[in-house]
């Protein structure tokens, strides 16, 4: 990753998809960017980054693919 931010659990976006690097990419790019959001090259949905979690301060209990705070 582009920053200190920890890695999606695995249970929101498994490192085995064929298009993990490309995803993780597009996150690392808005982090760079400092944008709260990145559309996911797989589905075209907007994706909250870590950061923007982490700056809200807790879980929404979502299922947000990069929730550091993981409620599951």
């Amino acid at each position: 990753m582009a920053s200190a931010y920890p890695t999606p659990h695995p249970s929101r976006l498994n490192p085995s998809r064929l298009d993990y690097a490309t995803i993780m990419a597009a996150h690392d790019a808005a982090i760079t960017a400092n944008e709260a959001t990145y559309r996911d090259p797989a589905t075209g949905l907007l994706v909250l980054t870590v950061r923007t979690h982490m700056d809200r301060g807790t879980c929404c209990e979502s299922g947000c693919r990069h929730c550091p705070f993981l409620c599951d």
